[in-house]
């Protein structure tokens, strides 16, 4: 959440930072309000001067001498009783120019990184690196979708899951299922050797859960509810791991904190119509390992490019090809003031898919959140800067293995880390 004094006091700047992202976001009407709000605060406090005068007065008079009674007495009480019916009167307006605002603020983006690159769409995104290009498989155009090989090899199957729920849910089965649990431990246990500790959340959160990262107001219609019991189906381990700290006031010794979980995370992927029906690439229900930083705002580039090294880490001992993108203003994530996507290689698309984005984002889920930190010896609070990223995504993983570890002969080879999970080298 932006710092409605900051838009104040500063909103041409703020302005010209939103409309980096886009020329969607106008600052007139919240600067309309807050100036309504404002005045109102004024009147009230004017009138609540006067009516703790008159009370004062009536009790000076009363306690001097004066007949309560009389005609001074009671013009007194009535204009104390109309004080107090005006007062009365502006709560409800207060109140509902301070519901506007909120709302007109949560739906505001965090403000881009002076460093993230200008742009207006996805194509103006900017690559940073590759790895992985000796892995590439030679004869590409030979190479079959993951789903067909999955498919062939009987560890994944969609007809039933639709019969028991719909599109854009899968089953896995017997080495499918075992590949996705495997895959789970060697991430968690590769963040957890980085330094994150291991959380278990719950999975279904509440609404104040969600609009403390970012995900409520704005992206109501990509969440599954439950509505009668204020409980959404988590998109992602970083709405609860993040919240764990809600209206907390940290201390300074307790940073940085470093979080990961395992979750399945559930989106309705509106607006994705048509677009990746096959496969594990686009569901409904997705696995994924999540990591999630609370830090100093000091450190958090630095924890930003560390973050990053996690992520990648996985695909390097997964001997799987990837490349690191940086997101530019127009493409940035709603919470992320900075972001760099990882693309890991599926060859029988012949292109680059995202796998994990790493997003710092500054104080911008801290303020929507009230998740502070104290110095020894210093008055007042800082907010916290927090930061998340998939380490990775389980699904999109395995869609990975599956392409890039392709035998001639139908099978696949079991990545040489996996094995010890596995206790096999091949799979077929």
């Amino acid at each position: 959440m932006l710092d409605l004094k900051q838009i104040r006091e500063n909103p041409q700047e703020i302005q010209a930072q939103l409309q980096k992202r886009s020329d969607q976001y106008d600052l007139t009407a919240l600067l309309d309000l807050d100036q309504q709000q404002r005045e109102l605060t004024t009147k009230r406090g004017q009138l609540q001067a006067r009516s703790n005068e008159i009370g004062k007065l009536i009790g000076q008079k009363i306690k001097g001498g004066t007949n309560p009674a009389s005609p001074e007495i009671q013009e007194l009480k009535t204009e104390g009783n109309d004080l107090k019916q005006q007062l009365a009167d502006l709560e409800p307006q207060e109140k509902g120019l301070k519901f506007e605002i909120e709302e007109l603020i949560l739906n505001l983006p965090n403000l881009p990184s002076d460093s993230t690159p200008l742009g207006e769409s996805e194509d103006e995104n900017v690559e940073i690196s590759r790895w992985g290009e000796d892995y590439l498989l030679k004869n590409p155009e030979t190479c079959r979708p993951h789903w067909e090989i999955g498919e062939k090899l009987g560890i994944i199957e969609s007809t039933r899951a639709v019969k028991i729920s719909q599109s854009r849910f899968v089953n896995l089965i017997g080495m499918g299922a075992a590949l996705e649990r495997a895959l789970i431990n060697f991430m968690l246990d590769q963040q957890i050797a980085a330094g994150y500790l291991e959380v278990m959340p719950p999975v279904l959160v509440n609404s104040e859960t969600l609009k403390g990262t970012g995900q409520l107001p704005k992206f109501a219609e990509e969440s599954f509810q439950c509505a009668e019991d204020d409980l959404w189906l988590t998109p992602t381990a970083e709405v609860p791991l993040t919240n764990l700290y809600r209206n907390d006031i940290l201390e300074a010794n307790q940073l940085p904190i470093y979080h990961c979980a395992y979750t399945p995370c559930f989106r309705r992927e509106a607006g994705s119509y048509g677009k990746d029906t096959k496969g594990l690439i686009r569901l409904h229900q997705f696995n994924k390992v999540e990591m999630v930083k609370l830090v100093r705002p000091e450190t958090s580039e630095e924890e930003h490019e560390k973050m990053l090294a996690n992520a990648t880490a996985i695909l390097e001992e997964l001997l799987l090809p990837y490349r690191v993108i940086e997101l530019c203003t127009g493409d940035l994530g709603f919470s992320a003031k900075k972001c760099y996507d990882v693309e890991v290689w599926l060859p029988s698309a012949g292109q680059y898919r995202e796998i994990s984005s790493c997003s710092n984002c500054g104080d911008f889920q801290a303020r929507r959140a009230n998740i502070r930190f104290k110095e020894p010896g210093k008055k007042g609070t800082q907010y916290v800067h927090t930061l998340n990223g998939s380490g990775l995504a389980v699904g999109r993983t395995m869609a990975a293995i599956l392409e890039n570890y392709q035998q001639p002969d139908g099978t696949v080879t079991v990545p040489k880390v996996l094995q010890p999970y596995l206790k096999r080298e091949v799979i077929g």
